[in-house]
């Protein structure tokens, strides 16, 4: 079994070796470890500093987002063979060494994906700025409810395990985040979540948080995300919601009109609410049947997502095309004909109809050069 490590790093070069050399290498139960380290455009050493510390370093121009530079590192861990992949920030407020405890629900079959808590623990609740911590509460109470009542304790933690089923399904558009989209995401199609009590230092030692550098940034940038998330994944929740929220506003204006009138015959002074009890009712009724109309294109979404999760399995467990180069013939003909087609083709059998046609056309010819 193979364990694969990614680590998202920008401008890490005080803390990115010590979390790369922190990194166990004898795990029970895992046959390899590698270390990938997603350099996001750093303008320091972190990319020397991490290949000095034995870690395979992907470099991208930087300014793509959080999202973009886990997907990098996911896609790449997935191509190289893992079994299990755990995501770890290079900024040491996560401690490496604490990455068997994060893989062992997945080693015991108890999960699909693995997230590191820091608040499902009293005892191991790290200090942070107040703000921050009612920010993170907040956050999950919308994540659980959009999950249907589920008792998540913390969605934006970045120290997490996925396994080999979780790659496969999980499908993410945010530039921003992960975080909270990877909950919607892969609750959604049912995968096992658990979450893992870890002891983390709430506050970074060197430089400032990219994500959290500015709780109005933080907010305005991942609550889009969580939105989209929400209206892809559960449309006739979304639409639904709207829908019922501005129809019931209408129902209760007209109400109160249609009341007002039996109780005085009349219905001034309240006479402008009706066409505002119509134009809600209306929205309503139309939002409505949009919400049908995407619950709908919900059901097609799954059935894409069904044939995507079957690519990524073919796509990442088809051997690669250089050992077909160095087969024989001899040995083994079908690769080399999958790199040569002309290579040990068997000859064609005719077709019977084709064969019956020319057996009639030469008795034919026949029969008229007798006559």
């Amino acid at each position: 079994m193979k364990l694969i490590v990614t680590i998202p790093a920008l401008n890490e070069e005080n803390t990115i070796a010590q979390v790369v050399r922190g990194v166990p290498r004898n795990i029970p139960g895992i046959d390899e470890v590698e270390v990938i380290v997603v350099n996001d455009g750093s303008s320091d050493d972190t990319a020397a500093e991490a290949q000095d510390a034995g870690a395979t370093v992907i470099s991208l121009p930087g300014g793509g987002g959080l999202g973009m530079v886990f997907r990098t590192g996911f896609e790449h861990a997935m191509r190289r063979g893992a079994d299990i992949i755990v995501n770890i920030d290079g900024d040491g407020q996560f401690n490496p060494a604490d990455i068997p405890k994060l893989v062992l629900p997945i080693m015991e079959d108890r999960a699909d994906f693995v997230t590191c808590s820091r608040f499902a623990d009293p005892a191991l609740r790290p200090q942070m700025p107040l703000v921050k911590y009612y920010g993170n509460m907040a956050v999950t109470g919308m994540i659980n409810w959009i999950c249907g009542g589920t008792r998540f304790t913390d969605v934006s933690c970045g120290f997490r395990a996925f396994n080999r089923e979780a790659a496969y399904r999980l499908t993410l558009f945010g530039r921003f985040t992960y975080t909270q989209e990877t909950f919607i995401d892969l609750f959604s199609k049912g995968l096992r979540i658990v979450e893992v009590p870890l002891k983390v230092r709430g506050v970074r030692e060197h430089g400032k948080s990219r994500v959290a550098r500015s709780i109005f940034k933080y907010a305005s940038n991942s609550f889009p995300i969580i939105l989209r998330a929400m209206r892809d994944i559960q449309p006739l929740k979304f639409f639904g919601g709207i829908a019922l929220f501005l129809g019931l506003i209408g129902i209760l204006l007209g109400g109160f009109m249609v009341g007002w009138y039996l109780w005085r015959a009349r219905t001034t002074p309240f006479t402008s609410l009706i066409p505002i009890a119509g134009v809600f009712t209306t929205l309503g009724l139309l939002l409505g049947v949009l919400a049908l109309l995407a619950d709908m294109l919900g059901r097609h979404r799954r059935i894409t997502e069904e044939l995507l999760y079957l690519a990524r399995r073919r796509a990442y467990h088809t051997p690669r095309l250089p050992r077909l180069m160095v087969t024989t013939a001899e040995l083994d003909p079908l690769p080399r004909a999958a790199v040569d087609p002309s290579a040990a083709r068997p000859p064609e059998a005719p077709i019977p109809w084709e064969e019956s046609a020319s057996q009639q056309q030469r008795a034919s010819t026949r029969a008229a050069a007798n006559g």
